[in-house]
């Protein structure tokens, strides 16, 4: 069972629970530590704290989805882009013995998971009609870029693609659009010769050094953090960074609202931002809406294999609609 299986199975969602209360003891918190639910999608993320040890976030990670390498490279990656990028991204608090990823396994299951505790940041979720938001957001992407493309990576540095076989191959990492939501005959001829133009138009664009490499994979306004005291931002839940298009960190920008009238504006915003620091070139620029369409139909897919998570139910059938839409919209200009 996967933590986003959760919802409406309150009996893993107690175990997964305990492990966090669990993990938090080993991390020498005192017993009577509060241990809140933040958020439920891929992983369970509860909001610790204490009047003698202030706050903290602790992460318990669904089943299957990193190894302990991998979860270790990623945090690898935010201690360098906060050490030498000067990208704000949490710490990791070790627990008692030292170790920065905690293994405890559930009660029912031969499995263990995985816990990670980190700093809490002061912040909130940047306003998606604050159009200064989208500047910064493309500078700061611009900045992760321009750090992972010279980084020296740790020699067990291992992270996952997000490359056109891992969305939508064999073995979809997030299952097949197929099967999304309200996606019937209609939708499948639609969204079949999108798929089919994605692919031949990534597999043109190629993988060249400069187009391809590490990336955030979920640069949402969600995974950023504004702190208003004193106008710093964060960048938080790097679980689904690896190796992808530098492009895709721009579709994922706009993902779950890409039909909105006012995206191309966004758009233009957010490349004022990542031109400061990184131009991009009209080859590449052409392309955008690849891989927002891209990102979008990954999406489709997600939803539909993540019905138990409430942003996945609020968007359902309306999402797939609205992206046939678009789909008919690219294809008329890029088919």
């Amino acid at each position: 069972m996967s933590v986003h299986d959760l919802s409406g199975e309150g009996d893993v969602l107690d175990r997964v629970g305990r492990i966090a209360r669990r993990a938090v003891a080993q991390h020498g918190w005192p017993d009577s530590a509060s241990v809140e639910l933040l958020n439920l999608s891929e992983n369970a993320t509860y909001l610790i704290e204490h009047p003698s040890r202030g706050k903290a976030v602790l992460r318990v990670h669904r089943l299957g989805y990193h190894s302990r390498l991998e979860i270790e490279s990623e945090l690898a990656w935010m201690d360098a882009l906060r050490d030498e990028a000067g990208i704000r991204t949490p710490k990791v608090l070790a627990a008692s013995d030292g170790s920065i990823v905690v293994a405890l396994r559930d009660e029912r299951l031969e499995e263990e998971r995985f816990c990670v505790m980190f700093e809490h940041l002061p912040g909130r979720e940047p306003l998606e009609h604050d159009l200064e938001s989208f500047d910064r957001l493309g500078e700061i992407t611009a900045t992760m870029h321009r750090h992972a493309r010279s980084w020296e990576m740790p020699g067990e540095f291992r992270r996952f693609q997000w490359d056109y076989d891992a969305a939508f191959g064999d073995t979809a990492r997030w299952g097949r659009w197929q099967e999304g939501v309200g996606v019937g005959p209609s939708e499948v001829s639609i969204l079949s010769r999108l798929d089919e133009t994605l692919h031949r138009r990534l597999a043109a664009f190629g993988t060249g050094h400069e187009r391809y490499g590490l990336i955030h994979a979920d640069t949402r306004l969600a995974n950023l953090l504004l702190d208003d005291s004193d106008g710093s931002v964060s960048v938080i839940d790097f679980d689904d960074c690896g190796f992808s298009w530098y492009l895709y960190d721009l579709a994922t920008a706009f993902s779950f609202f890409e039909h909105r009238p006012h995206v191309p504006e966004l758009i233009d915003i957010w490349l004022t931002g990542y031109r400061r620091l990184l131009e991009l070139p009209a080859a590449e620029e052409a392309e955008i809406w690849t891989f927002i369409l891209f990102r979008r139909l990954l999406l489709v897919a997600w939803i539909g294999s993540h019905g138990a998570v409430e942003v996945a139910r609020e968007l359902g059938v309306g999402y797939t609609g609205e992206t046939c839409d678009l789909a008919e919209r690219y294809l008329s200009d890029f088919a």
